[in-house]
């Protein structure tokens, strides 16, 4: 392994019997729908004046987070994103994602 862009930080080491280690970091597995504590709410800080539906409390792995962004997306006929652990819907559209958490099985809360 000579992948020298993980090594950026250490330091030379004159010992021969060096092994660099990375830290490897692991996902959280996913809950299951029952389980889950989803708060929806709005959010209009640094949108330039727009509303966006923000659900936040979701665990699990980045890519059933992008895969329940894009359900919630298609039902609601809108544009978003799926990252850092949030979901961002466009428009305030708290009830309807609610509804529809609620229907796929998620204990979903209707926040601010």
């Amino acid at each position: 392994m000579n992948d020298w862009k993980q090594r950026l930080g250490v330091v030379y080491s004159t010992n021969p019997d060096f092994k660099y280690e990375t830290e490897e970091t692991t996902e959280a597995e996913t809950l299951p729908p029952s389980k889950q504590r989803l708060i929806v709410g709005i959010d209009r800080r640094n949108r330039g004046g727009k509303q966006v539906t923000l659900v936040t409390g979701f665990v699990g792995t980045a890519d059933d987070l992008k895969e329940l962004g894009r359900t919630l997306k298609v039902r609601c006929g809108v544009g978003g994103a799926a990252k850092d652990g949030e979901i961002t819907i466009q428009g305030d559209l708290r009830d309807k994602v609610t509804a529809l958490l609620k229907e796929l099985g998620y204990n979903a809360k209707r926040g601010n």
